[in-house]
C-alpha cells in the first residue's frame, strides 16, 4: 500500500514536473508577452520575468520593444525639378502597444518597411533637388510624419527618419560642378575689384598727402631705390618722378613767352665797293635812260 502510494506520488510530482516545463516562459526585460488563448487575445500583456501560461491552450508571443534600426533600399524617383536621382534612407522605430502590433498587422517590420519606401518615393516626387541636397530636415520630419501615420494603428511609433544619400547622374554631377566653380569665379572677381577700389581710394588719399609735403616724395622715391637694390641683379631701376617733369614744364612756359619780345631789327650795315655788279646792274633799263658805260 505504501509502495502504491509513494508511485502515485512520484507520477504526480513528474505529471506536475511536466505541466510547470510546459507552462512556464520567461519574457526578457526588452520584451512583453501576448497571449492568445484559444485564438483570443487577452488583453493582460506578461511583463519581464517569469510568467506561466496553459499549456495547449494558450500561445505566448513575444514581441521586441528596443528600438529597430531599418534601413531603407535606394529609391529611384524624379524630382519636381526632372531631375532623375536615387536616394536611400534609414528609420528608426520601436513597438508602444505589443497586442495592437500582433493583432492588427501581420508582420509589423515588413508593413513599416514598405511604408517607408512608398514614402521615400513619394517625398522625392514634391521636392526639388536643392531641398534633397541641403534641406534633408524638412524632408526628414515630413517623411516621418507620412510613415507615422498608418503605423500608430499598429502600435508602432516611428522614432526618427533620415535620408541618408542622395545619388546624382553623372551629366548632374558635372553641371553642378560647372555651376559651383562659375560662383566662386565670379565671388573672386567681385572681391579683387572691391579690393582693387579700396586700394585706388588709399592710393589718392596718399598721393594727395604727398603732394602737400614735397620731402615726402623724395623719401619714398629712397624708399623704392632701396627695394630695388635689394634684389640680386644688375639691373637698376631708378624712378624719375613726374612731379619734376611738371616742374620743369611749368619752367619752360615763361621762358617761352619771352622769345618774341627779344626780337628786333638790326641796324643795315655799308660794304664797299669792289666792282662786282649787284643786282641793279642786270636789271632792265627803262626806255630812255643813257647807256654810259658801253661807250
Amino acid at each position: 500500500m505504501v509502495e502504491e502510494l509513494v508511485a502515485a506520488a512520484v507520477t504526480v510530482g513528474s505529471v506536475g514536473a511536466l505541466y510547470a516545463m510546459a507552462a512556464a516562459r520567461v519574457v526578457k526585460q526588452y520584451e512583453r508577452g501576448v497571449v492568445l488563448r484559444l485564438g483570443r487575445l487577452q488583453r493582460s500583456v506578461r511583463e519581464p520575468g517569469l510568467t506561466m501560461i496553459v499549456p495547449f491552450v494558450d500561445r505566448l508571443r513575444k514581441v521586441n520593444m528596443q528600438i529597430v534600426t531599418m534601413p531603407v533600399p535606394a529609391q529611384d524617383g524624379i524630382t519636381r525639378d526632372n531631375v532623375t536621382v536615387r536616394v536611400d534612407a534609414v528609420i528608426y522605430f520601436k513597438v508602444i502597444d505589443a497586442a495592437e502590433a500582433v493583432v492588427q498587422v501581420e508582420d509589423y517590420r515588413f508593413a513599416v518597411s514598405q511604408m517607408a519606401q512608398t514614402s521615400l518615393r513619394s517625398i522625392i516626387g514634391k521636392s526639388d533637388l536643392d531641398d534633397l541636397l541641403s534641406n534633408r530636415e524638412k524632408l526628414n520630419q515630413g517623411l516621418e510624419l507620412m510613415i507615422d501615420s498608418p503605423a500608430v494603428g499598429w502600435g508602432v511609433q516611428i522614432d526618427r527618419v533620415e535620408i541618408k544619400d542622395v545619388s546624382l547622374p553623372e551629366t548632374m554631377k558635372r553641371s553642378m560642378a560647372r555651376q559651383a566653380e562659375a560662383d566662386r569665379e565670379r565671388r573672386a572677381r567681385v572681391i579683387n575689384a572691391d579690393a582693387e577700389l579700396q586700394a585706388s581710394k588709399k592710393l589718392a588719399e596718399a598721393a594727395h598727402q604727398m603732394s602737400e609735403e614735397p620731402a615726402a616724395l623724395q623719401l619714398r622715391l629712397l624708399q623704392t631705390v632701396v627695394a630695388v637694390a635689394a634684389e640680386k641683379n644688375s639691373t637698376l631701376v631708378l624712378p624719375f618722378p613726374v612731379e619734376l617733369l611738371r616742374f620743369l614744364e611749368r619752367a619752360q612756359q615763361p621762358a617761352a613767352a619771352e622769345t618774341p619780345a627779344a626780337v628786333t631789327e638790326s641796324p643795315a650795315v655799308a660794304l664797299p665797293d669792289f666792282g662786282v655788279p649787284g643786282p641793279e646792274a642786270n636789271a632792265p633799263s627803262a626806255p630812255g635812260a643813257s647807256r654810259t658805260g658801253q661807250d
